[in-house]
């Protein structure tokens, strides 16, 4: 394939089909990027070992190797003008090993603070952006020198913890010595359990140059850990904590030199303050309304990004609500597989339904997405409901 050389005097790569843009992971965050990146007429590469990774099946080039396949990540330098990550647990040092060829974006220091609970503790600290109390746990001398006012709290394992893994919630010290047993003594964060109201997010997108836009804040909910409803715009939330959020957001992205879009997670304390819980460096669940209820989606913001095309503000046209649709949809409550009734689901107005490509449908495995668009939040709030009762989701 013949690659259009970067715009030597602007540092961009012109939308082109003889340009490739690659991708690390082939899941759907990675299908959703190969679809935006596609709409601008780019060719895409994944690199994925799943023979059947969502995104792989719709990309141009799909090499099946683990990321730190040398031959292979030799090959994605060789075939891509770019490339970024889906995921954050991709290995930082394969996308070191692909910076010394060509832009990678996010950049592997960047996503290894995201990787690494104790490091984004220290970085939100060290921008100034509140977080909750908290200490580090690797040794039998910090566990026992953990201040009683961190109790109770919750234990989080430092690395490779999401959608609710690696997380025990604990009262006193027993529990806590317990707790970290049963994490099998790896490196671990406790962080103190503060009066939550509810959760926001903020999604930044930043070029090379130091340009960076938000989406509107996002109102989060979550069941067993796993986000199962965004609801734009947040409702209770006033446009001065909005603008908070975002400023803050846009201070941690830029003491990163982030490239890309960079999602931060805030709680709403009982007070109405505000504290960074996490963040996940590339697109984010919580974004995917963008798609249908933006003029610039959060992938469309990454191609942008990565690509040094311009970015500017993105904007919501339309208030939304986003379900997300888990394997449970395709069992019924005897546990007999059946399929959703997306004819019914589709007739009501504003609804956009996103399925993943996955052919085996499992309990909490994240297949599809919901997006319900209106002309009012509270229209798009009773469409949702609506849609929630057709598939058999509890209200909220």
């Amino acid at each position: 394939m013949i690659l259009s050389p970067p715009d030597q005097a602007s540092g961009t790569l012109p939308p082109s089909a003889r340009t490739t843009l690659g991708v690390l992971g082939g899941g759907q965050l990675g299908r959703m990027f190969v679809h935006a990146a596609q709409a601008l007429g780019y060719a895409t590469a994944v690199l994925d070992p799943d023979p059947a990774s969502p995104a792989g099946l719709v990309s141009h080039v799909h090499l099946k190797a683990d990321y730190l396949d040398a031959a292979a990540l030799t090959q994605l330098a060789q075939t891509c003008a770019a490339v970024t990550t889906e995921f954050e647990n991709v290995p930082a040092e394969a996308l070191a090993t692909l910076a010394r060829s060509l832009p990678v974006a996010p950049a592997a220091a960047a996503v290894a603070v995201c990787q690494d609970r104790a490091k984004e503790k220290a970085h939100f600290v060290g921008c100034g952006v509140p977080c909750a109390p908290h200490a580090l746990i690797e040794t039998p001398a910090q566990l026992a020198d953990v201040a009683d006012d961190l109790l109770p709290g919750i234990l989080k394992t430092a690395r490779l913890g999401y959608d609710g893994k690696g997380q025990v919630r604990v009262r006193t010290r027993d529990e806590l010595a317990a707790a970290w047993e049963q994490l099998k003594r790896v490196p671990c964060v406790l962080e103190k359990m503060l009066p939550l109201d509810f959760e926001v997010s903020v999604l930044v997108a930043r070029g090379r140059d130091g340009t960076a836009v938000t989406f509107p804040v996002q109102l989060n909910l979550h069941r067993d850990g796993i986000l199962a409803v965004t609801t734009v715009p947040a409702p209770g939330v006033d446009a001065a904590r909005q603008q908070q959020a975002a400023e803050a957001a846009k201070r941690i992205a830029a003491s990163l030199d982030y490239v890309g879009v960079l999602c931060v997670e805030f709680f709403v304390l009982q007070d109405g303050s505000l504290v960074a819980n996490e963040m996940a460096p590339r697109p984010h669940n919580s974004g995917h309304y963008s798609i249908d209820a933006c003029d610039l989606s959060q992938f469309d913001c990454q191609v942008r990004a990565m690509a040094g095309l311009p970015l500017p503000q993105p904007r919501l046209h339309s208030p939304a609500v986003m379900l997300n649709l888990l394997g449970d949809l395709w069992f019924d409550a005897a546990g007999h597989e059946r399929e959703p009734d997306w004819p019914a689901v589709l007739a009501l107005p504003g609804a956009h339904l996103h399925l993943y490509g996955k052919t085996e449908a499992r309990r909490a495995r994240k297949m599809g997405h919901l997006t319900l668009t209106a002309a009012t939040p509270e229209a798009a709030r009773a469409v949702a409901l609506q849609a929630a009762q057709l598939l058999g989701l509890e209200a909220w």
